[in-house]
Parts: C-alpha cells; structure tokens; sequence
C-alpha cells in the first residue's frame, strides 16, 4: 500500500527565484527583450535594472541596492561586463546562482583588462572611441563607445542589419576606469554557477570566456556562430540556460 505524507510533512514548493539580468556595455536592458518573454512565458519572475557603467565598484553597489529590494532568492544574470558586476554583487545574500552570458568572470583582486590581457586582443581593442564626461569635482574622465561603423562587426554580427545600426546608433558608453578597477570578492567560489559561450564573439575573446567559466566551475554550453549580442540574436538558448540555473536553485 502507498504511504500517504500526513499534511505537516508535505513538502513545501518554493517559488522560482526572481531573474535579475544586468546587461553589459555598449547596450542598455532592452538587449534583454527577448530572454525577457521567453522567462516570463515560462513563469519566471524577471526585472533588468538599468547598469550605471561608471566603474566596477559603484556598478555593482548599484546592483546590490537592486537587490536587497527584491523579494526572496535571486539569480543573477550577466552579460559581457555585467559578468563582472555578478561576480561582486553576487555575494549578497539572496543571490543563490550565477549566469553568464558572453561574459567576463573574473577573480577577486583582478581587472577585466589583466584577464583579457592573458589572451589574444579581439577586434574591439583597435575600434573603440574615446569620449569624456564630467566628474562632481570639476575634473573630466575618459568613457569609450565602440566606433559606430565597426559596431556591426564586433558586436552584433548575427543580428539584422538594421537593428545592428540603431544598436550602434543608441549604445551606452563605459568609463574606461571599468577595464582597471579589480573585483573585490568573486561570488562564484560560493554560489553556483552556469555560463555561456558565444564562440564567434569578437567583443570579448571566446578563450576568455571559457577561461573564466572553468576556473569558475561554471555548466557551460557553447554556441560556436553565435555573436557577443547573443541575448538578442538567440534568446531562446540564452533562456534555457536561465531556466536550468532557476531549476536548480528553486
């Protein structure tokens, strides 16, 4: 005969973590428009704060401000230089999974220009553009966008070409002091991670990519074609990576 679970000893199920995806440089959250569907198809509570892109120590206390006024468990989603702002902001306390997406995973004490350093430069060094804003003291500091007729190429190969163009026409700068500041902590030691691969980005090295996702223990799956604007151009993939990471930490 089948044991029947007296109603006290039924298990309780968890809602799913909230998704919070942190998009990168060069983009905004709209980047995210199509994993956003596919989440919220699935039943996934999401939201995609806006990322300040003034620096890896400020960027990521914004994130953590985002996430202590989330209501439970939270994964993590980053991609490209959000991958880095993860690997800090990560340590708060909800955050019960890491997901990178084309995405720096740096070390504790590293920069993003030490680990992309290690490997050969990809296309975006040489096509960068330099511009300067305004610091509250008066001084001025440098923040770069990637040169609007190159952006097709290193950034978003795999998309339309006409929404390639207003991405470069609409992209968001980043400072330049991001490539220099070092990760205080790297949330990845203690939480659980998942990554993804985009194998023919030429905005961060596919070698970095998998570099960063090994040392970190990451599940990685790997999309050989697939560009650094790889959340627009293949979001169901990116989703199911998602969904998997909100599986195993529901």
């Amino acid at each position: 005969m089948r044991a029947v679970m007296p109603p006290t000893e039924k298990r309780t199920r968890m809602p799913h973590p909230t998704v919070v995806l942190v998009h990168g440089a060069f983009a905004d959250a709209t980047g995210w428009i199509g994993v956003i569907a596919e989440l919220r198809s699935s039943g996934i509570p999401v939201i995609a704060p806006s990322n300040p892109l003034r620096g890896l120590a400020s960027d990521a206390a914004y994130l953590v401000s985002v996430l202590t006024q989330v209501d439970g468990p939270a994964v993590l989603v980053g991609h490209a230089y959000g991958g880095a702002l993860i690997t800090v902001a990560g340590a708060a306390e909800n955050v019960v999974g890491l997901v990178y997406v084309a995405a720096y995973v740096p070390a504790e004490g590293e920069s993003l220009g030490r680990l992309q350093g290690s490997f050969p430069d990809p296309p975006l060094t040489g096509n960068l553009k330099e511009w300067t804003y305004p610091l509250h003291d008066g001084a001025h500091a440098v923040e770069v966008t990637i040169e609007e007729t190159a952006f097709p190429a290193v950034f978003a190969a795999d998309v339309p070409e006409d929404v390639a163009g207003a991405l470069a026409a609409a992209q968001r700068p980043l400072a330049a002091a991001a490539f220099t500041d070092t990760a205080a902590v790297a949330a990845w030691r203690t939480k659980p991670s998942w990554a993804l691969v985009a194998g023919a980005d030429r905005t961060i090295s596919p070698e970095a990519q998998r570099f960063g996702a090994a040392r970190a223990g990451a599940v990685v799956v790997e999309l050989p074609d697939a560009s650094h604007a790889v959340a627009l151009s293949e979001p169901t993939h990116v989703a199911d990576l998602i969904r998997t990471a909100v599986r195993a930490t529901s």
